[in-house]
């Protein structure tokens, strides 16, 4: 059962400049093992934990690094859940994420998918 999708896609340049103007946003955006990662990778990153906020209803109280991104070479990438996030997802019964991540042509997306048990 589908409890919630969530979509969303960043401009990377303008992501760019964010992170340039208000350097300890990406201290706060990002855990330690994303921050170094490639600007593309950070925009389609911010994506999908913006994405899953919107597959959770989009509740105000949940914490950036509450959400990591993995990507392995050679496989799909996927998302870790813990505090704020795991909370709402367990109350919302979420079993499993899906998740797919593109950029390309200065955009970034995340597609996020929620699923729960059939009962």
């Amino acid at each position: 059962m589908i409890i919630g999708v969530g979509v969303d896609v960043v401009d990377v340049e303008r992501f760019a400049r964010a992170l340039e103007r208000a350097v300890s946003l990406r201290a706060k955006l990002f855990t330690p093992d994303e921050r170094d990662l490639p600007m593309q990778s950070l925009a389609a990153r911010f994506a999908a934990k913006e994405a899953v906020a919107k597959a959770l209803g989009a509740p105000g109280d949940l914490r950036w690094h509450d959400v990591t991104i993995h990507r392995t070479s050679g496989r799909a990438a996927t998302l870790e859940t813990s505090g704020t996030v795991a909370a709402r997802a367990a109350a919302l019964g979420v079993a499993r994420w899906h998740l797919s991540l593109s950029h390309d042509g200065g955009v970034a997306m995340a597609f996020v998918v929620a699923e729960g048990v059939v009962a």
